[in-house]
């Protein structure tokens, strides 16, 4: 995990896919939330704007990278931004960013990680069938 202790912005003209608080349940026993957590909802997060392109079902295929730069702590509200930036014949790639925003009294936004996953379009029996969306 990189320490770069900057303070980022929420980025401007986007809506996030997904915001959420992070509760003591999701924490170790330092106060830092699991990766796994942040891990799931990444992938709730992107799958959002691949069912979109799909028009239907979708299934995570791959994590190309997937960067953790700063911790998540207990109380911060998380805000994971999705884009799609690639679409195949069956696939279609998305890049998350996510940003927490701490200490309400004074307010930090950092950017807490970064990734890229891959989903696969697939019909009702959960095999892969044609992105029938424009393509990117």
């Amino acid at each position: 995990m990189s320490d770069t202790s900057a303070s980022a912005m929420l980025p401007a003209g986007k809506e996030p896919m997904l915001r959420v608080v992070p509760m003591p349940a999701d924490a170790n026993h330092t106060g830092d939330i699991f990766g796994g957590w942040i891990m799931s909802q990444v992938d709730l997060a992107g799958s959002i704007p691949a069912v979109r392109m799909a028009r239907g079902r979708v299934a995570t295929v791959a994590v190309n990278s997937f960067v953790f730069r700063q911790p998540v702590f207990v109380g911060d509200v998380v805000s994971f931004y999705a884009e799609v930036v690639k679409v195949g014949r069956t696939s279609i790639t998305v890049d998350v960013e996510v940003y927490s925003q701490r200490r309400p009294e004074k307010e930090q936004c950092v950017k807490v990680t970064e990734a890229t996953l891959t989903y696969v379009a697939v019909d009702d029996n959960r095999q892969p069938r044609v992105v029938t969306a424009p393509r990117t």
